[in-house]
């Protein structure tokens, strides 16, 4: 069963750094493209941070030059480095990967993580 599993959320002050990790089970033999959303409550889930399997990465323009995606192509693995946080940042943190092939040889188009909480307190 195809799983992705996120990590690394918590509580921290403004100003403070986080990295959240999101690794994929072992069924999986290949990703194209793995993205960070978010979700604060009451608004619509948001695109953070998306990477494909070259090294082109692309950003929301409120998390520009604070947040850092990177990617182990090889372990199916992405991060996502957030300084500088703020509280406009609190949100639920979602892993996603877009083009899925299993080891089964099985394509599906993309997967979720259960979300890990980020709080940032002011």
């Amino acid at each position: 069963q195809v799983q992705l599993v996120e990590s690394g959320g918590g509580l921290v002050q403004a100003g403070g750094s986080l990295r959240l990790s999101c690794a994929a089970s072992e069924s999986i033999f290949s990703i194209n493209a793995m993205h960070w959303y978010r979700q604060a409550p009451g608004k619509q889930r948001e695109l953070v941070a998306g990477t494909d399997n070259g090294d082109s990465t692309n950003y929301a323009d409120s998390v520009k030059g604070r947040f850092t995606i990177s990617r182990d192509g090889a372990k199916n693995k992405v991060y996502l480095q957030m300084n500088s946080l703020k509280p406009e940042d609190t949100a639920v943190y979602y892993c996603h990967a877009e083009g899925v092939v299993t080891t089964a040889g099985i394509y599906e188009h993309d997967y979720w993580g259960q979300g890990t909480q980020v709080t940032v307190s002011s």
